[in-house]
């Protein structure tokens, strides 16, 4: 139908047909119940106890997760304010790499408390105002409260790592795989002017099912999802002296056609002997320079596979570009575009390049790097779809490692922080005058919620770990929280549960930015999809008339 507004009892039409148009509570009441459902969706992930999501796509293709972007991304939701929600976990794990599942379900609680302040007359921007307000104190309790961390060791550092991964399905795991985590991002840290500066990327990640995830192995150096390109190439070259090359080891071909008239055997000979010649030269000009081992991002024509086969190289074609970069971090080496102005400086330095198969497939591995800036990790594991959830709790788990680094600081976990900011809130909360007072305190109702979550998985009475953790809190016992595996309440600094600052303060940012741009939504106003004109007899153009024609 379309949107019609009276003007002097004569109906003025403002939107084309099939439009619709919700305003006020109504619009409020629609956006905040799509966030709630979402969030509901993804509360029973949060935590050790947590359970796992199958998501099915169009496609049939299965994936089993409890990472909390990821089941978002795969269910493909449509309505406009939930997905808003979506943008909150691509930002809290681009930014972070964890805390996703918490963000959603405290921008959730956020808006449930926001509804019940509107049911109570009390304004939405009041409502955003107070939440403003809360956001900033909560950001600074956790400054206050945060754990300082020596960087020196890395005992913090693992402890995150393990955290981040207790949650997931590789949880049996996570000791070995943090500990792989924490030694490949120290690996790729560099000090820029006395700050610390790392990128998730320089840690590549390779997956081949076979074996357990307890064989998943970090190596020094870069793994290549390729075989060496000819059979009577050395598969094995120990001191390797690595020639990285952007350009094709091949003749060029001309970009215009060109007719070359022969007119008698001993031209095609010469013909043919002057492309051997030029190819020779080629291996000649990498022979000179003293490199034993090439890796070409492009092509590598059959004569030059031979001529590097007889000088003992070994050689690689069609590395992707993202993997000629980390090869050049981690070998030391540089990527050359032209073989005429390569020098012995140029190349990089393996201790080993060798061929193995890996599963089913061929694999090259350039390792035993001196001062690697780009490591790899080959995870391995029983099924595909438990070394994908591998590769994602390890993504978050080197994302944690990296926050730390980068900001030294730590939390306890086990819904500590959030109690603690809730106590601060409350107290806050009464210092302020009129009706924000209340949204402050629904602010910090919305952070227990992570406390709330963690019991009911764990299949704990909620109330009475709630009670007890703020009688806790009143007296000082910052760090109590709720162990979840023995399900106890205690000092969670001391059972080395440890999540970094960043992580929790981002959670903050993303989940109140979120409710407080969905609370400020007071129209909906949807246009209705353009419908595709009818088709002609006859099947249309060519042969039939245009569109629209003799319609006046």
């Amino acid at each position: 139908m379309s949107s019609t507004v009276q003007a002097g009892g004569v109906p003025v039409i403002i939107m084309k047909e099939g439009s619709s148009r919700s305003r006020g509570r109504e619009a409020q009441q629609a956006n905040i119940t799509a966030v709630k459902i979402v969030a509901e969706s993804v509360r029973s992930s949060l935590g050790p106890k947590g359970m796992d999501k199958m998501l099915v796509d169009s496609f049939g293709d299965v994936t089993i997760t409890s990472d909390g972007r990821t089941i978002l991304d795969e269910m493909d939701i449509q309505h406009p304010a939930a997905k808003m929600l979506v943008e909150v976990a691509k930002t809290q794990d681009n930014e972070t790499g964890d805390g996703t599942t918490s963000a959603i379900i405290i921008a959730g609680e956020l808006l449930k408390n926001a509804q019940v302040l509107i049911e109570k007359s009390i304004h939405p921007t009041i409502i955003i105002d107070g939440y403003r307000k809360a956001q900033e104190k909560a950001l600074e309790t956790l400054e206050e409260i945060a754990i300082p961390v020596d960087l020196k060791s890395q005992e913090y550092l693992k402890e995150v790592a393990m955290t981040s991964m207790a949650s997931k399905l590789v949880a049996d795991f996570k000791e070995n795989l943090a500990d792989l985590a924490v030694q490949a991002i120290l690996s790729v840290a560099l000090e820029d002017n006395g700050n610390q500066k790392v990128d998730v990327d320089d840690v590549k990640v390779e997956k081949k099912t076979g074996e357990s995830l307890r064989e998943t192995t970090l190596v020094t150096g870069v793994i290549l999802d390729k075989e060496v390109v000819h059979s009577g190439m050395p598969k094995r070259i120990e001191k390797a002296r690595v020639l990285l090359l952007d350009s094709a080891l091949e003749v060029e071909k001309t970009e215009f056609d060109a007719k070359i008239n022969i007119e008698s055997p001993d031209q095609i000979q010469a013909f043919l002997q002057q492309e051997e010649t030029m190819l020779k030269g080629m291996v000649d000009k990498i022979v000179a320079v003293g490199a034993n081992v090439v890796l070409c991002q492009k092509g590598m024509d059959d004569m030059v596979q031979h001529f590097l086969a007889r000088n003992g190289i070994l050689a690689v074609r069609r590395v992707k570009k993202s993997d000629m970069e980390k090869l050049a971090k981690a070998t030391g080496g540089t990527t050359s575009t032209s073989l005429d102005d390569l020098t012995s400086v140029d190349l990089g330095y393996a201790a080993l390049v060798e061929e193995r198969k890996i599963g089913d497939d061929k694999m090259t591995f350039v390792e035993g790097c001196k001062n690697p800036q780009a490591v790899t990790i080959l995870i391995r594991g029983g099924t595909e779809r438990m070394i994908a959830e591998a590769e994602r709790s390890l993504h978050d788990a080197l994302c944690v490692v990296k926050d730390i680094i980068m900001e030294p600081k730590v939390l306890a976990g086990g819904g500590a922080p959030e109690l603690e900011m809730s106590k601060v809130l409350k107290r806050y909360g009464e210092t302020l005058p009129g009706r924000e007072q209340l949204a402050v305190k629904s602010f910090a109702d919305s952070l227990e919620t992570i406390v709330t979550t963690l019991a009911e998985n764990a299949g704990l009475d909620p109330i009475d770990i709630l009670s007890e953790l703020r009688a806790r809190h009143e007296k000082g016992e910052k760090w109590a929280g709720i162990e979840v595996l023995d399900g106890k309440i205690q000092d969670m600094s001391k059972v080395g549960v440890y999540e970094p600052l960043t992580v929790k303060k981002q959670l903050i940012k993303s989940a109140t930015e979120a409710a407080t741009l969905i609370l400020k939504i007071d129209d909906i106003i949807a246009v209705s999809k353009m419908k595709a004109p009818p088709m002609p007899p006859g099947g249309g153009p060519p042969g039939g008339p245009y569109p629209g024609a003799g319609e006046y």
